[in-house]
């Protein structure tokens, strides 16, 4: 601060010198200046060289042409600062505009969203509002809890009510050695994940699946609901098929493969578990692999959804029984254990 005292007396006492001392002290300074530019990479500015400068920028036109230590972006940018800072310091006096929601509303809010999921943000204000507690909705907004939901529960309850009678099928894509495509179609059993038939072709087409149909459900085996997308390989004669039979198609929504996760399921299990392991010769060694996958997940393969029991039914085994031995499954890629007596 005594420094810019000096400077500004400094310049009154100018005003009266000759015209020819100041230009020489002006050629001095200068020198001085560019001297000191070329020495020192960064100078050091205080708070008052930044309000020297700042008022001379609106005060004086030529005030770019003898700045030298910094560059003008630099003082636009002080004065912006400052002016931030001006009305931060205004804004931030008194007392705040909106009073604090309590914490125990806070927890009120949490709860209640979280148990009841199908509510809005309106529903629970109205039910606040007969407690005695006034909030807004951006409030509730601001503080309930985002429960992700399945994207649609009807249909999720669906499937669950209707799990015994559900059949869901699906086309498997599947490689060989030699670079041809085969499709496999997988029906599968929703209630115990059982695969109930399976079909291996180059070529698919209405007429074979039909046939794959009639051949998964013999006699009076057929179930009441066929799960299905939308893939155009079910064509009129899959359809006609499946409807003498007294099955009623349940269509996915179009690009919708969480509408059928069963078999979504399936598919995934039988890459991981087996042919992600394998290579494909051909059609028959795909029905070999395939058949002895298919009997080892229906026999002994255990599932979470059927508390750790395999679709169909293991015993359990006590100690007594004998020793534990592993028995080798599917070419040897997964093992089954039982015990055995010596």
């Amino acid at each position: 601060m005594f420094e810019l005292i000096r400077l500004c007396v400094s310049f009154l006492a100018s005003t009266f010198r000759s015209r020819a001392a100041l230009q020489a002290e002006n050629l001095a300074l200068r020198h001085q200046l560019l001297v000191y530019q070329r020495s020192i990479k960064r100078p050091k500015v205080q708070p008052a060289d930044r309000i020297l400068w700042s008022f001379l920028a609106r005060a004086w036109r030529g005030w770019k042409d003898v700045l030298i230590f910094v560059k003008p972006d630099t003082v636009i940018r002080w004065q912006r600062k400052r002016f931030r800072e001006h009305w931060r310091r205004l804004s931030c006096s008194g007392e705040p505009g909106r009073p604090a929601v309590p914490e125990e509303v806070k927890e009120l809010i949490r709860t209640m969203s979280s148990m009841n999921p199908t509510w809005g943000s309106p529903r629970i204000v109205g039910e606040l509002a007969k407690l005695g507690i006034s909030v807004t909705k951006s409030t509730v907004d601001k503080y309930r809890l985002r429960i992700r939901k399945p994207p649609s529960p009807i249909w999720r309850a669906f499937l669950k009510n209707h799990a015994k009678d559900i059949v869901s099928i699906d086309f498997l894509v599947v490689p060989t050695v030699r670079f041809r495509i085969m499709y496999v179609l997988l029906f599968l059993s929703v209630e115990r994940r059982r695969i109930v038939h399976f079909g291996v072709t180059e070529h698919p087409s209405a007429a074979w699946a039909a046939q794959r149909a009639v051949e998964a459900f013999p006699w009076d085996t057929a179930p009441r609901y066929l799960l299905r997308d939308r893939d155009t390989s079910y064509g009129d004669w899959f359809r006609r098929r499946v409807k003498s039979m007294g099955i009623e198609e349940v269509l996915t929504a179009p690009q919708s493969p969480w509408q059928n996760p069963y078999s979504e399921r399936l598919n995934g299990s039988v890459w991981r578990e087996c042919l992600d392991h394998m290579i494909v010769l051909n059609e028959a060694h795909l029905k070999r692999i395939l058949a002895g996958y298919v009997e080892y997940h229906k026999r002994f393969r255990t599932h979470l959804s059927l508390e750790m029991d395999s679709p169909l039914t293991r015993p359990v085994q006590t100690p007594d029984e004998g020793k534990v031995i592993a028995l080798p499954q599917v070419g040897g890629l997964h093992c089954r254990y039982e015990r055995r007596a010596a």
